[in-house]
């Protein structure tokens, strides 16, 4: 069996408040048959892919906030994607909202095989943004507003054959930039994770000390540093662009385990990016440098599970 298999991170543009579900689902089908064309097995599309990024929105009326919601996935808004990739014989991972029959909010990404069967689903841990609105500011980030800290932990999965049989874990947006998560994925094998985003071009808590180059900057670092430190691929998916005035940035890229990029977007709108990921490359770091069994530690890392704010001596 091949290990090495075609992966392609499909970017988006940006997605207007006002765009409608079939046009946009249109967007994600032609993206994912452009992958296909390409020889790609596995596709990554961004986080919230089906809508725009909504939580930059104060929503107080829950039948309006509920249209950004999939209450089961697939569903017959969405079901015309899985039916296209499973014809392709192509593999996805894609971000979405959603809300559970018990009523409970995630921001989440499910991983589906190329025969269409459900790998595994994540939601996300690491919820940015605050409860309350922010006074005086057009653009909010009410993630943690609109959905609940994710309580799938970090699982890795085992992809199909047609996947090279390939151990899979899933993070989305703001879960890349704590090294935690990554290291989690790592204890458990992981080979190649996904990773969907809709990180802003500001500073969205306020201030104006980062611009879209060091947003975009801090984005691909965290992906090559957490890639090689963890000896694993990893394939970071922006939607990108201006979206009814606020920017998104850009910067999708697939990284090899020695946390190089081997390629990446050029652009803020739907752009497909394909990388031959090479699982057996992972072996290099997880048999030498970063041997887990031999080198680690962790009675010393007590503090990363045990505490939540930062310490210093006086």
């Amino acid at each position: 069996m091949s290990r090495i298999i075609r992966v392609a991170g499909a970017q988006m543009g940006p997605t207007q408040k006002a765009d409608t579900r079939r046009h946009t689902l249109d967007r994600l089908i032609a993206l994912l048959e452009t992958a296909a064309s390409g020889g790609a097995k596995l596709v990554v599309f961004p986080e919230l892919a089906f809508t725009t990024f909504f939580p930059r929105w104060f929503i107080a009326d829950t039948q309006e906030l509920d249209t950004y919601f999939e209450r089961a996935m697939p569903n017959p808004n969405v079901q015309t994607l899985f039916d296209r990739a499973r014809e392709l014989g192509v593999g996805f991972n894609i971000g979405y909202a959603e809300l559970t029959p018990e009523g409970k909010r995630f921001n989440s990404a499910v991983l589906v095989a190329p025969d269409g069967t459900t790998i595994g689903k994540y939601r996300k841990v690491h919820l940015p943004g605050s409860v309350e609105p922010r006074a005086g500011v057009r653009f909010q980030q009410l993630e943690k507003r609109y959905f609940e800290y994710g309580d799938t932990g970090f699982p890795t999965f085992r992809g199909p054959d047609s996947l090279g049989r390939a151990v899979l874990g899933m993070m989305i947006c703001n879960d890349r930039r704590w090294p935690e998560g990554w290291r989690v994925l790592a204890l458990r094998g992981v080979e190649l994770v996904c990773i969907g985003y809709n990180s802003a071009a500001y500073d969205p808590n306020g201030g104006d000390s980062e611009d879209a180059g060091v947003r975009t900057f801090h984005s691909q670092l965290v992906a090559q540093a957490n890639a090689y430190m963890n000896a694993t691929w990893a394939v970071t998916v922006a939607k990108a662009g201006n979206e009814d005035g606020s920017g998104l940035i850009g910067g999708s890229c697939i990284v090899d385990p020695n946390g190089r990029v081997v390629a990446e977007t050029k652009s803020l709108a739907d752009e497909v990016i394909i990388a031959d990921c090479d699982l057996d490359a992972c072996r290099q770091g997880k048999e030498k440098m970063f041997n887990f069994a031999a080198h680690r530690r962790p009675h010393w890392y007590g503090p990363i599970t045990g505490q939540v704010g930062a310490t210093a001596p006086e």
